[in-house]
């Protein structure tokens, strides 16, 4: 099947982050390509922003949806992913969504670490517009300015680990690790961490996947410049704890 990953922000970098992550959580037979938002700001963090980020994601839908058998809104509060689900005919997936979702499927409480602390509130509406607010601790995040989103998991990880720590000391059963800039870190701290961690980006292809073959199955012609999906590569024995990876 042909899948698209858009990312909302006009992050190159962190586009990179997002297909690398899709990659390994993907399975063997799915094709990925991706899209950047050609304007708009470097990651979202305000409901005007968001709208901006889904006018640039009906843009893209609409020069190529045609293309694909469904697509991932690549961004934390899922700019467009509702509206795009009522006007493109192919199932259509935001990261807080498919989040949520496997936070829902493990049980118990979550809690949601994230790079922004500016942005609580609004993930605060997220979850409670998605119905889960009564098994949410709350959202925590950098209280610290960083250099590159696209770099903001490198340069912080330890302090995001403490904070992750803290979420799980505090009742967290489960933490989702908010928004594209931090795709693949779930997957590198997993082991540190007691509690299932979750990938919005791992759980929204995987999610997608689901639901492509179970409306009408994968496309038969490729998507155009879609590059071949890689196999898996050297993943541990049994199941991950990572939410939005194939073991």
């Amino acid at each position: 099947m042909n899948l698209l990953l858009i990312n909302p922000n006009i992050s190159a970098s962190v586009t990179s982050l997002i297909e690398a992550e899709a990659r390994r959580a993907a399975l063997p037979d799915t094709v990925l390509a991706t899209a950047t938002a050609q304007s708009g700001v470097a990651y979202i963090e305000t409901p005007g922003e968001a709208v901006v980020a889904a006018h640039e994601v009906f843009r893209i839908l609409g020069e190529c949806h045609d293309q694909y058998d469904g697509a991932v809104v690549a961004a934390f509060g899922d700019p467009g992913a509702v509206q795009a689900k009522e006007v493109f005919p192919i199932p259509v997936i935001g990261l807080t969504e498919a989040a949520l979702a496997s936070a829902f499927l493990l049980g118990g409480r979550f809690a949601i670490v994230g790079i922004s602390e500016r942005i609580g509130y609004w993930y605060e509406e997220t979850v409670a517009a998605l119905g889960m607010t009564r098994r949410y601790t709350g959202y925590h995040g950098l209280g610290q300015a960083f250099k590159d989103v696209g770099s903001v998991g490198v340069e912080a990880r330890d302090i995001l680990l403490r904070m992750c720590l803290q979420r799980v000391h505090e009742g967290a059963d489960s933490i989702i690790l908010a928004g594209a800039p931090l795709a693949g870190l779930a997957r590198e701290i997993e082991t540190e961490v007691p509690v299932p961690l979750i990938d919005g980006v791992g759980s929204a292809v995987r999610m997608l996947e689901s639901m492509v073959r179970a409306a009408h199955g994968p496309r038969k012609t490729g998507a155009l410049s879609a590059p071949p999906a890689k196999p898996h590569q050297n993943l541990p024995a049994g199941l991950s704890r990572v939410i939005g990876r194939h073991p």
